[in-house]
C-alpha cells in the first residue's frame, strides 16, 4: 500500500511543476505583453520626436528664408516711391541749358550731386536701373509697352522710344521700363 503513496506524492508533485510551469509561462507572457507594449510605446515616441524634429528645422529653414526676404525686399515700398524722385531728378538734369550751366553751376551741381548719392543708395540696397535703347527687343519681364506703332527700318517687337526706365530690386522687378514698341509687320 505504500505504492499508492508515492504515486500520489509523485502525482501532486507533477501537478505543482505543472502549474509552476503554467505560472511561470503566464509571467513570460505577461512580460513579453508588457514588452511588447513597451517597444510599441518607443516607436510611437520616437516617431513623434522624428517629427517634431523635422518641423523645427523646417521652422528654422522658414524663418531663415523670411528673413532673408525681410532684408532684401522690405524695403520695397519705400523703393517704390523714390522712384518717382530719380525720374524728377533725372528729367531737371536732361532739360539743363549749357546757359543755365553757366548762371546756375552751384545749384546744377548740387543736383548732380544728389543725383549720385540717391543712385550711390539704390545700388548700396540692391535696386538696379533697367535702361533699355532703341532697337532692343521687347521683353515683357522687364518692359511695359506704353504704344506701338509702324516704323519702317524697325521689326515688329523692337523697342523704338525709351518713355521711362525700369527698376529692379535684387530678382524682383520694381516698375517695369515704359517702352514704345514697333508693329512693323514682317514683310
Amino acid at each position: 500500500m505504500a505504492e499508492p503513496k508515492n504515486e500520489e506524492f509523485l502525482d501532486d508533485i507533477e501537478d505543482a511543476e505543472a502549474e509552476a510551469f503554467a505560472e511561470a509561462m503566464e509571467e513570460i507572457d505577461d512580460e513579453a505583453l508588457e514588452l511588447d507594449q513597451l517597444r510599441a510605446e518607443r516607436d510611437e515616441l520616437r516617431d513623434r520626436f522624428m517629427r517634431a524634429l523635422a518641423d523645427a528645422e523646417n521652422a528654422r529653414k522658414r524663418s531663415d528664408r523670411d528673413r532673408r526676404e525681410a532684408e532684401n525686399y522690405g524695403g520695397s515700398k519705400l523703393s517704390r516711391d523714390m522712384l518717382p524722385v530719380y525720374d524728377n531728378m533725372k528729367r531737371a538734369l536732361e532739360t539743363i541749358t549749357d546757359e543755365q550751366k553757366e548762371t546756375n553751376s552751384a545749384l546744377i551741381e548740387g543736383i548732380q550731386l544728389t543725383m549720385r548719392e540717391l543712385l550711390s543708395v539704390f545700388k548700396k540696397h540692391g535696386i538696379e536701373i533697367i535702361a533699355p535703347e532703341v532697337g532692343d527687343r521687347f521683353d515683357p519681364q522687364h518692359h511695359q509697352a506704353m504704344f506701338e506703332a509702324p516704323v519702317p527700318g524697325t521689326k515688329a517687337g523692337d523697342i523704338i522710344q525709351v518713355a521711362a526706365e525700369g527698376f529692379m530690386l535684387h530678382d524682383r522687378l520694381l516698375r517695369p521700363a515704359q517702352v514704345g514698341v514697333s508693329s512693323t509687320p514682317a514683310g
